[in-house]
């Protein structure tokens, strides 16, 4: 396979993996496909990279929503996040703070924007749908509409875990970013890399982790195997370059890391799924 075709695959994976339903937080792009300028809820979620904090910043500015939300604890993507904002806030003292604090205080510190809510004790996609949805259950809050920003690597999974309990909710995906990866001879680099970006070789390790987790088959977290998701159909295009990835880096399929793993709260009677 060369150079360019493992890039194509790298591509087609990222963008199944990472959808955009709407083309832009704005109240004009929210009302042509909800019908009204804003969504109940947008939450953004830990896992992301820095960029994420920038593009939910920019939505508060639009008032694409009615409430803003920030959901995580520590979880394996924690370390990468407070390293990126300690190097763009280098008076923030990241040490002790977990993805939702850490993100709370760049969007202040750089926005002077205020989250209404922060969930901090979720330490895995799992645990950041039910503990998300406890937290407003707790407040009162009861969204018809939602916007869902989460890394672009984990967004469709993220949906998936919402729609098993919201089905009748309107879920928007909003991939935190899109990015592309072309080949440089032998070498892969991304054009126009986001803030916080992933190192190409995790990149690559995120996105191959989510096929088998996405997957509704006795090994997935879809209903036919460990149920922590809603099914997913997977295109055979995607699959096609999947296969073509894990046969050429084997090593770098992403198995779940159990040091995070752990019980939602009452909303679901089984085992959170690890990141």
């Amino acid at each position: 396979m060369t150079a360019k075709e493992t890039a194509a695959h790298i591509n087609t994976l990222a963008a199944f993996c990472g959808p955009r339903d709407l083309p832009a937080l704005t109240p004009q792009a929210i009302a042509a496909v909800t019908g009204n300028p804003q969504a109940d809820l947008l939450v953004l979620f830990g896992g992301s990279i820095l960029c994420g904090g920038d593009v939910l910043a920019q939505a508060m500015r639009c008032g694409a929503a009615k409430h803003y939300m920030v959901v995580g604890g520590a979880g394996h993507t924690t370390e990468s996040l407070r390293r990126a904002v300690r190097e763009a806030c280098p008076n923030i003292l990241t040490a002790s703070l977990t993805e939702a604090e850490l993100f709370s205080r760049y969007i202040a510190q750089k926005y002077g924007l205020q989250l209404d809510l922060l969930e901090k004790q979720s330490t895995n996609c799992g645990n950041n749908v039910t503990f998300c949805l406890d937290l407003l259950r707790q407040k009162g809050i009861a969204p018809q509409s939602i916007i869902l920003m989460q890394d672009a690597t984990m967004q469709r999974r993220m949906e998936a875990g919402f729609r098993k309990y919201l089905p009748h909710t309107t879920l928007l995906n909003f991939a935190a970013y899109q990015v592309e990866v072309c080949a440089e001879g032998t070498e892969f680099v991304y054009k126009t890399p986001p803030a916080g970006m992933w190192p190409i070789q995790h990149y690559l390790t995120l996105l191959l982790g989510e096929l088998p987790r996405l997957a509704n088959n006795a090994q997935g977290y879809g209903p036919k195997g460990k149920g922590y998701i809603a099914p997913v159909k997977i295109p055979d295009a995607v699959q096609t370059a999947f296969e073509a990835l894990r046969t050429q880096y084997p090593t770098l399929v992403r198995s779940a890391n159990p040091a995070f793993a752990g019980n939602g709260p009452a909303v679901t009677q089984t085992m959170a799924p690890t990141v």
